[in-house]
């Protein structure tokens, strides 16, 4: 099979197994509120939970970035077998970091929780120590993963990483139905690590099928892993600036109206459905093309395969962007619009939903980019215009929440994307030369008039159908399903026929695809 038909083959299974890890969650977080309601217990427990996955994602997000482009470089100088070795060595200090890690945690539990949970007081604050330290062996499972994961993805097998979701929420979801009634809160923290060791055992056949055997064996002195080490630290930077912007949004939004940070909450996740979905599945098989293209004796492959990714990026984010912008508010009324949750929140959140929807494209190329650079080994470029980003959405934020209230600080957020995008596409030509973006441009043109003459039609075929059928769930679930259909087709026709090459390309991966099977 080709690399295009891999690649779509790839992205295609994500996209799947994504939308179903989704509905799963959406039923896991239910079946929580169900049995344990919000109150005492379900607060303790998602703050131990937010403290253990502070460090988990930390470790898995990390080796996940680092791993491919070097695992990478190790075949192209050493072979299948070199990087099978390194890989197992990578495996065994890095378990044995995840279990200092834990032990290091465990001591300062107390701690932890009087930074992270300020109020907790007495028995809400013993009980806050003791979930986080039943959860924090998870942190060792997550290594586990996400050194499998790595390895898996850098020999262009996603099927196993993308399907490790969904035992894991079946795990939380066994356990919500059967056994909540006899083991309680603390069961749940337990079902929280038995669910994230769920997920290697979905990749182990993985890992065996390309012939990778553990040993014990340990090497401190291997320079792969020195590398790794130097390539981390630009990451953690970048996560915890990451983590600083939502801080401020959310400092902010306290000061505005009731309901303001619940509004941007809320309406981040709706726009941060398409990312999720399908950017995610597209920049996570286009990163070891990349990290490949990268170690090769030129940068034309990795050239080529830029413009491609974002150029597939920029033919699903700017209908994407067009779409939630016209349809806001029935979006998020279908959505939400039901209980507590009223008219006026409604509104809040749609008013949100559409100055995020404004920096979707930014997010997305930005995603896209950021791989990029890793894949180059460069993890301090990403680093440095994150914090410019930062800057840039502190100084909007206190300028446009005076004017726009919570809308602004969502505005503010997707500035600050589009800014960051544009910083790294500037430094990327600097750092490897001109690699066609004119062809990007003129696919997102042509993006671009689809989806507004799509806009328009969605627009006014919305508002005629939800006049005939008239209002209730039902009817505007119906009328909101049947416009984003209608726009869609629109948008694939037009977009067809303004013969844009990533569709072209897309198109006859599929017809190769169908032709094996037949």
């Amino acid at each position: 099979m080709s690399k295009s038909r891999k690649a779509v083959r790839s992205v295609v299974i994500i996209i799947i197994f994504t939308l179903g890890s989704k509905i799963l969650g959406f039923i896991r977080e239910m079946l929580i509120a169900a049995k344990f309601g919000s109150g005492f217990e379900t607060d303790t427990f998602f703050i131990a939970l937010t403290t253990v996955s502070l460090f988990r994602v930390m470790i898995t997000k990390s080796i996940n970035t680092t791993m491919i482009p070097v695992l990478s470089e190790i075949e192209s100088k050493e072979g299948k077998e070199g990087k099978r070795k390194h890989a197992n060595n990578l495996l065994n200090i890095i378990m044995l970091v995840s279990l200092l890690i834990i032990a290091i945690s465990w001591i300062m539990s107390p701690f932890l929780i009087r930074i992270v949970a300020s109020g907790f007081k007495g028995k809400q604050f013993d009980l806050a120590v003791l979930l986080t330290r039943i959860g924090l062996p998870a942190i060792f499972f997550a290594s586990v993963q996400g050194v499998f994961r790595g390895y898996l993805q850098s020999e262009m097998m996603f099927t196993e990483s993308a399907a490790a979701d969904i035992p894991f929420n079946f795990v939380y979801i066994f356990f919500l139905i059967f056994l909540t009634g006899s083991f309680g809160i603390k069961g749940l923290m337990v079902t929280s690590v038995l669910a994230v060791a769920s997920q290697i055992l979905i990749q182990i056949p993985g890992v065996r099928s390309i012939g990778y055997k553990h040993s014990f064996t340990m090497d401190f002195e291997d320079r792969y892993v020195k590398k790794m080490l130097y390539l981390i630290p630009p990451i953690l930077v970048s996560a915890g600036i990451s983590d600083l912007n939502k801080i401020i949004d959310r400092s902010l939004a306290s000061t505005l109206t009731a309901g303001s940070i619940s509004a941007l909450n809320y309406s981040n996740r709706l726009g941060g459905l398409v990312t999720g979905v399908f950017v995610s599945a597209i920049t996570t098989v286009m990163y070891p093309m990349f990290s490949q293209e990268a170690n090769k004796g030129t940068y034309d492959g990795l050239k080529k395969a830029i413009i491609q990714g974002v150029n597939v990026v920029l033919i699903i984010t700017i209908p994407a962007t067009i779409g939630m912008i016209v349809l806001a508010n029935p979006i998020v009324k279908v959505a939400f619009e039901r209980g507590a949750f009223d008219a006026n929140a409604t509104y809040m959140t749609a008013g949100a939903l559409v100055f995020y929807a404004v920096g979707l494209v930014g997010r997305a190329v930005r995603s896209v980019l950021h791989k990029v650079y890793y894949s180059v080994q460069d993890t301090k470029t990403p680093m440095v215009n994150g914090a410019i980003a930062v800057v840039v959405n502190i100084v909007l934020n206190f300028i446009l929440v005076k004017f726009m209230a919570h809308k602004g600080l969502a505005l503010a957020t997707s500035i600050s994307a589009i800014v960051t995008a544009l910083l790294l596409l500037y430094d990327l030509r600097k750092k490897i030369g001109s690699f066609g973006f004119t062809k990007s441009i003129i696919c997102g043109l042509k993006s671009l008039v689809a989806s507004v003459i799509m806009g328009i039609v969605v627009y006014f075929l919305d508002i005629n159908l939800i006049n005939y059928m008239g209002n209730g769930v039902i009817s505007e679930l119906l009328a909101l399903l049947a416009s984003a259909g209608s726009g869609l087709i629109v948008y694939s026709i037009l977009i067809y026929l303004f013969k844009v090459e990533e569709v072209n390309w897309i198109i006859r991966s599929v017809k190769d695809r169908l032709s094996i099977k037949k």
